[in-house]
């Protein structure tokens, strides 16, 4: 079974990712499970920093000026970490990967696409950040870049809001 495609429609465009549910099954089924249920429909980016990440997916960031953007997660709590020795994917260009708040198990609905290789990151490398790539965009990278060109506030926030029309889950 192929693995199902995510596409992003922001007001900056269209992208698509693969997700990884068949090698991460618990952290790809809990972003497919909040996508198909509109939870990230009409949020905002709320962390862009160039030459690293953008951040996305907190509920507090319908209002993309709302001063909690980036604080809240899901309505359904944290999911457990997902280290799989068969599923080590490395925070490379265009990955996926779960945001946290730095104590185990505390990944929900908040995620990140890197820019750049940020293997630093990568749950199996030495260190304290352990963030878990789900999926890699595979078509529309320009629409990524593009957004991580938007020029923003002292605290990373954009400037002019980037928001998620949409995410819809297509499987093969």
């Amino acid at each position: 079974m192929s693995n199902p495609t995510a596409v992003f429609q922001t007001s900056e465009g269209t992208f698509e990712a693969e997700i990884f549910l068949n090698e991460m099954p618990t952290t790809a089924e809990n972003f497919i499970n909040l996508a198909n249920s509109g939870f990230y429909d009409g949020l905002h980016f709320h962390r862009v920093i160039p030459g690293f990440m953008l951040q996305f997916g907190c509920p507090h960031s319908k209002d993309p000026n709302s001063p909690r953007a980036g604080t809240g997660g899901p309505p359904h709590g944290n999911i457990a970490d997902e280290f799989r020795a068969d599923a080590k994917f490395s925070n490379e260009p265009g990955t996926l990967s779960m945001a946290n708040t730095g104590r185990p198990n505390s990944g929900s609905c908040q995620f990140f696409i890197n820019t750049v290789h940020n293997d630093y990151l990568d749950w199996f490398s030495p260190g304290q950040s352990k963030h878990p790539v789900f999926g890699k965009v595979i078509e529309g990278m320009d629409v990524v870049q593009a957004i991580e060109k938007t020029k923003t506030d002292a605290n990373d926030r954009p400037l002019e809001p980037v928001q998620m029309k949409r995410i819809s889950i297509v499987t093969a």
